[in-house]
Order: C-alpha cells, then sequence, then structure tokens
C-alpha cells in the first residue's frame, strides 16, 4: 500500500510548473507587456496616430 501524497494547492503547483519551464527553457518572455502595465503616463487618444505620421518618409507625402 503506498502512502497518500498530501494535497498541493494550484499556486504551488503553477510555481513549479514555471520553475520547470525556466530550467529548461529560460525566462523567455516576460509576465508583462509595457501595454498591460501603468507607468503613470497618460496617453491620449492621438498619440499612436501622430508617432505613425512622423515616421513616414518624405516621398510618401
Amino acid at each position: 500500500m503506498t502512502a497518500a501524497h498530501p494535497p498541493v494547492d494550484e499556486a504551488a503547483r503553477e510555481a513549479e510548473r514555471r520553475k520547470r519551464l525556466a530550467h529548461v527553457f529560460g525566462d523567455v518572455l516576460p509576465d508583462g507587456t509595457s501595454d498591460d502595465r501603468d507607468d503613470g503616463r497618460e496617453r491620449s487618444e492621438g498619440d499612436t496616430d501622430d508617432w505613425l505620421r512622423r515616421q513616414v518618409p518624405p516621398h510618401h507625402g
């Protein structure tokens, strides 16, 4: 007869899984991106469009 293993909570299981993956593959991707984080900068709706317009080469008018 084998001894029963104590139940492992889900958080501990996920932490162990991440640890194994990081050991094998390394820490390739961050858990969050800059879009996910609030860096305190207020973004307006036009920020992206203005940046995109500044990136257009002169010969594309």
